[in-house]
This record gives structure tokens, sequence and C-alpha cells, in this order.
């Protein structure tokens, strides 16, 4: 059975093939997004464990908690903030 940890590490290794397919150094704007959005997922995961809409099993889970959220929680975070302004601008270069 697989866990939480090893279905975001095909998410991980997503983002890994994207940085290495365009790599450059982040902006200022990208790492304030990065920070905004990782802030908010510990807020409103913690909100969403913590009142019970969105349950974990224990036993696939790492245990390592940012509020109520478990750590695999963020890892869709961070995937949206490396992956998706790359394949936009993977998308925006077939247009030119």
């Amino acid at each position: 059975m697989a866990t939480y940890l090893l279905i975001n590490l095909v998410f991980l290794a997503a983002i890994a093939l994207a940085l290495v397919r365009q790599w450059r150094k982040p902006s200022k704007r990208l790492l304030f997004t990065f920070a905004a959005l990782l802030l908010m997922t510990a807020v409103f995961d913690s909100f969403i464990v913590g009142f019970g809409m969105v349950a974990y099993d224990p036993t696939k889970i790492l245990g390592i908690y940012i509020g109520n959220a478990p750590v695999e929680d963020f890892f869709y975070a961070i995937v949206a903030v490396v992956l998706v302004p790359t394949i936009w601008g993977m998308l925006g270069k077939r247009h030119d």
C-alpha cells in the first residue's frame, strides 16, 4: 500500500524534471508566492484537519505536523509554486 509520501514523490519527480529542463534563479516574486502559499496551506489545512473535514491514516504519514496538517500536505503547495510557472513558461514559448 502506498503512503502519502510515496504518492508525493511522483509529484516531486515532476518538479525535478521541470527544474532540470528549465533552470533559472527564483525571482523574489516566486519566493514571496512560495512563502504565502505555504503560510496559507499551514493555516487552512490546519483548520480542515483540526475540524475533521479531512483525515489522514496515521500509519501512512511521517508523523511530522505543521499546525494540525501533516507535512505531506505541503508537497502540493511546493508542486504548484514550481510546476505551474514552469509549464506556463513552456506553453508561452510555443506561441511565440
